[in-house]
């Protein structure tokens, strides 16, 4: 016997049961059980970009490159166009998408690096990874590209809740098609390491459609992270990239030709990765998030557009991104200046899947804006930003930080300058300081505890 069936003689058998109350209780048990065959958790795609300016994307106000297939994204998606990364730096970032937690509430202040003296964070072995979460409801979890959260165990991807990994461990490249970085082969398939050919791009691109095709008919959803290294510097465009950039805009420097062709080339492939999905029939059930780590690097010829600041500041040309979130039916289309995090994603994605988040994060679920454009809590909350480095005549080792609540704002951008307090909404440009000495002190104290909470926290690997 069925279970309806047997539901439906247990209610009308029963004589402590009037017969319109148990009309009522059937009637919402075949109603749940319909809603649980019918609704399907959706795969999820997380596409993160390393380094991409808030100013280079055409979308996004750049003039001089073209990014169709990022753009054709973000017009099917909800754009954010006040967005941060959850710091100036990759790392730290990372940390907190995988954690849901500030960075150094998770022992990365700073950039993890193979060099130990020049180590700045290690990722708490016993924070809860976001794939450890998506896979206690039901996924299949993968990661295709840049991990930059550690170099051996238990601080690799396949000990942080991925089941698949095909990658690079480590922070930059020094050449995208050697894929070395300081003489060290860091590229791995899961544990094993491989020796692949090609530019990375291309191949994080041809390995998350590959990953694709392996899940067709598939019953279990997929997760599937792909941070690419690009555009990272060094600036690394295949040559013909760079010779019909040079063709079509001859009036670039040659600096910034490298730029547009490196980001047009990786606007290209992650196009691929979004056709792949339509292909193999995944599009319509797949969630897709796109942003990036952090703001662009000025030295390199990277935009911000109009923002104050680069990569590494935290003015907001080095912490505001571009993003969007595309799932189709169930996201609204459009734009909005509402105020998200990375470590947003991580409440988010939890809560699209059903995964109850029984531990402390920081980060907000952005769903009921995303679905219904309820932007409690997101606005007037409290934010920080931390960021750790070395160097003997640049940082030395000291941190600098942020904090904005509201439209206001107290920063530094190294760790020598003075705190400087801006309100984004009278001045988004953040062209003058203001003085008020009751809004420095709250923001100041509210830091201080921020600060006590994360002096608990280890950062160093113990050796």
């Amino acid at each position: 016997m069925d279970l309806p069936s047997l539901f439906r003689r247990k209610v009308f058998n029963s004589m402590s049961m009037p017969r319109k109350i148990g009309s009522l209780v059937l009637g919402l048990f075949l109603a749940s059980i319909a809603i649980g065959q019918s609704a399907k958790k959706p795969n999820i795609l997380f596409i993160l970009l390393d380094d991409l300016g808030y100013g280079d994307l055409s979308s996004y106000g750049a003039t001089d490159l073209d990014s169709p297939r990022i753009d054709a994204l973000m017009a099917e998606s909800l754009r954010f166009d006040q967005f941060y990364s959850n710091c100036t730096v990759c790392s730290p970032t990372r940390a907190s998408l995988m954690t849901g937690r500030y960075p150094d509430l998770v022992g990365v202040p700073g950039v993890i690096r193979q060099n130990a003296a020049n180590s700045w964070g290690y990722l708490d072995p016993k924070a809860i990874t976001l794939p450890q979460m998506l896979k206690k409801a039901g996924y299949h979890t993968a990661m295709v590209g840049k991990w930059h959260l550690g170099y051996e165990s238990p601080n690799i991807p396949n000990d942080r809740g991925f089941d698949y990994f095909h990658g690079f461990l480590g922070d930059m490249m020094d050449d995208y098609y050697n894929h070395r970085r300081g003489g060290v082969n860091w590229m791995r398939f899961n544990r094993k390491e491989i020796d692949p050919v090609g530019h990375a791009t291309e191949l994080f691109s041809d390995w998350a459609i590959d990953y694709f095709e392996s899940r067709k008919g598939k019953k279990e959803p997929f997760f599937l992270y792909l941070p690419y290294n690009a555009p990272h510097f060094p600036i690394q465009p295949p040559d013909d990239w760079l010779e019909r950039t040079k063709k079509a805009k001859p009036e670039l420097s040659e600096g910034r030709a490298k730029n547009v062709a490196f980001i047009e080339h990786t606007d290209y492939h992650v196009g691929r990765v979004l056709d792949a999905l339509e292909k193999y029939g995944q599009k319509e059930n797949t969630l897709v998030v796109f942003s990036s780590d952090n703001g662009g690097a000025a030295n390199f010829f990277q935009s911000n557009g109009n923002l104050r600041g680069a990569k590494q500041d935290h003015w907001e040309g080095g912490i505001r991104v571009p993003t969007c979130v595309r799932w189709p039916g169930k996201v609204r289309v459009g734009r909005v200046n509402t105020i998200g995090i990375t470590m947003d994603f991580y409440a988010t994605l939890c809560e699209v899947v059903g995964a109850r988040i029984d531990h402390k994060i920081e980060g907000r679920s952005l769903l009921p804006f995303l679905l219904k454009g309820d932007e409690s809590g997101l606005n007037d909350r409290t934010l920080f930003w931390v960021r750790r480095e070395g160097g003997a005549t640049g940082y030395q080792g000291r941190a600098y930080y942020a904090v904005r609540r509201g439209p206001w704002k107290l920063e530094q951008s190294t760790s020598f300058a003075p705190m400087e307090l801006y309100n984004l909404e009278d001045d988004p440009l953040e062209t003058t300081p203001i003085d008020n000495r009751k809004i420095t002190a709250e923001l100041g104290s509210a830091l201080m505890q921020h600060i006590q909470e994360a002096g608990q926290i280890p950062w160093q690997k113990k050796h």
